[in-house]
């Protein structure tokens, strides 16, 4: 794996578009973060609580929070020594264990320290992304923190219902893609209670709540819903919220930093959004900076300069001149993106690309799809950059089909387009043209996911909802964090710990994090469409391929030359999609 720079170092080239890109790139996820909810919604009813068992019967946990010790490897009689956690920060663990105020507010005093201690190996085997073995004994200090105490760390996860996105998902996607919301709330409940006993908290427990929100995720990702958002977040105060793990969307996102709640899943926001807004905001959504900065990146390096032959084109267009197309949704915060992009690209040799958009309306998707279809094509664009929500394609490459119009069409990476068993919904004759970038590391089957695993380890008798991997990922990052700062949990140690991992490659990418880098993944590898491949996942046709799927790369680390895909490609498909 090529690296250069690091995680936690500078990297090539950003610093400068930090501060220029858009505030958010919400836009872009728009519906794959309202596929992720779909897997995550609850029934409606009045707010209830969930505290994670350490078991599926619910008996009580062997690492019981007397001595706090977790995973197989902890010993509670391990010396006293400071974690790479944070040792080397101010309110972060010390070698005599937790203190009482930590800088959070609501600390008690604590006259008997906890002990902090070391083990071998990770803390949870299995766990790419695991921290290090660490052991705790003693007093944790108490109420660190607002929704901290001595035995729980209150996370609030909300509900929004938009039934909407929910129909047509299921219209397109068909069964594997419909989870009940008794599936969901199990699935979230059981996680916790893995994260529980799995992970060093300290003689703390995650403790769940679920509310029903006022807000819509549709509306607030298009910038509105502003007023029901504050709301919500005022709801997730008073159920006492040290974290929430649904904030999916922007205003609410801003709205929970604003009420000092830690606030994760946000949709592809800025580096400078996340700067602003630290200790606070995290997510497993790639900041929308370096998104766009990486894919500019690897046009630079694989298919400029414009007029090159575009030799994964399909039919007239194939080996003409290439001209580049964006295309985008309307929403200004990611024009704003195209445009830079643009610029970027400008700058470096490759020429001007002319820029499409489209609106985030599900109701006349198909009719925009075929005036959009028609206008490129009269425009002679052979390379389309697609920085699409996974269901215009949908439309868009039907369109292609339809009008016989097959350009090469760029991935980026970002809204679950780059995933398996998306790609599957799409026309394969006009997708099979497909390629570009993806953080995720080769599709492995549904049942050998990190998030499958752990929720069968827990309740071995049932099944978790379709996206439990997702769900995983983004409490591993909350886990991770709360290991990782220590007993005297606080916003502050908790930034401070996240600072202090050690990067690690997982099925999900690069994770690492700095004071410039909040979100993950950091890297990506090159992806090719074959409408033929049988897709490990789910033993459909129509994957993602790759010929070196151990080479990844970080921002300014691509290497000159034509995209490396298979021998063959663009592969035709044995039937139409």
């Amino acid at each position: 794996m090529a690296t250069a720079g690091g995680v936690n170092g500078s990297t090539p080239g950003r610093s400068w578009m930090y501060q220029r890109l858009l505030r958010g790139y919400g836009p872009l996820a728009v519906f794959a973060v309202i596929m992720v909810l779909i897997a995550w919604l609850v029934p409606s009813r009045v707010p209830r609580t969930t505290v994670a068992s350490a078991s599926a019967s619910g008996s009580p946990s062997a690492q019981s929070a007397s001595n706090g010790s977790a995973g197989p490897n902890a010993s509670s009689s391990s010396p006293n020594a400071s974690p790479a956690a944070a040792a080397t920060h101010s309110g972060a663990i010390a070698s005599s264990g937790g203190s009482s105020s930590g800088g959070g507010g609501g600390g008690g005093t604590t006259t008997t320290p906890g002990r902090v201690g070391t083990c071998t190996g990770p803390q949870v085997p299995g766990d790419p992304y695991s921290p290090p073995c660490t052991t705790f004994s003693g007093n944790n200090g108490g109420a660190t923190s607002p929704g901290v105490t001595a035995t729980t760390i209150n996370v609030t996860y909300r509900v929004t219902s938009d039934q909407s996105f929910q129909q047509t998902l299921a219209q397109l996607a068909g069964a594997q893609l419909q989870d009940t919301n008794a599936d969901t709330e199990r699935t979230i409940t059981e996680l916790a209670d893995y994260f529980n006993q799995h992970f060093q908290f300290y003689g703390r427990k995650i403790v769940v709540h679920f509310f029903n929100g006022q807000g819509s995720l549709s509306n607030e990702l298009l910038g509105q819903g502003q007023a029901e958002a504050e709301a919500d977040a005022l709801t997730a105060k008073q159920l006492g919220a040290f974290a929430d793990i649904s904030a999916e969307s922007e205003p609410y996102a801003q709205d929970l930093v604003n009420e000092h709640i830690m606030a994760f899943g946000d949709p592809y926001l800025s580096a400078q959004w996340h700067e602003q807004n630290a200790p606070y905001a995290w997510s497993i959504d790639t900041e929308g900076s370096y998104v766009a900065q990486i894919a500019a990146n690897y046009a630079q390096q694989k298919l400029c300069p414009q007029g090159s032959p575009a030799v994964y084109a399909g039919g007239n267009l194939k080996n003409a001149p290439r001209k580049f197309g964006l295309l985008a949704p309307e929403n200004p915060w990611y024009q704003v993106s195209v445009q830079l992009a643009n610029q970027y690209s400008i700058a470096h040799g490759c020429g001007s690309g002319s820029i499409y958009t489209y609106t985030l309306d599900l109701g006349t998707m198909s009719q925009q799809a075929a005036n959009l279809v028609a206008k490129l094509k009269a425009d002679g664009i052979t390379t389309l950059f697609c920085g699409c929500d996974p269901i215009f394609p949908v439309y868009l490459t039907g369109q292609m089909a339809q009008q016989n119009y097959f350009p090469e069409f760029v991935d980026v990476g970002t809204a679950l387009t780059d995933q398996d068993y998306v790609g599957q919904l799409y026309n394969q004759e006009a997708f099979s043209h497909a390629f570009g970038v993806s953080p995720n590391e080769p599709t492995v089957p549904y049942t050998q996911t990190i998030g499958y695993a752990a929720y069968k380890s827990v309740d071995p008798s049932s099944e978790p909802a379709f996206f439990v991997n997702l769900i995983y990922l983004q409490m591993d990052m909350l886990a991770i964090g709360i290991q990782m700062a220590g007993p005297d949990l606080t916003p502050t140690t908790f930034e401070h710990g996240m600072f202090n991992y050690q990067p690690r490659v997982g099925p999900a990418g690069l994770w690492g994090w700095s004071p410039t880098q909040f979100t993950v993944p950091n890297d990506v590898r090159e992806i090719c469409w074959d409408p033929n491949a049988i897709s490990p996942f789910n033993n459909k046709p129509g994957a993602f391929v790759d010929n070196d799927p151990n080479e990844r790369w970080q921002f300014g680390q691509i290497p000159k030359g034509p995209p490396n895909c298979p021998s063959g490609f663009p592969f035709t498909p044995n039937s139409g999609g």
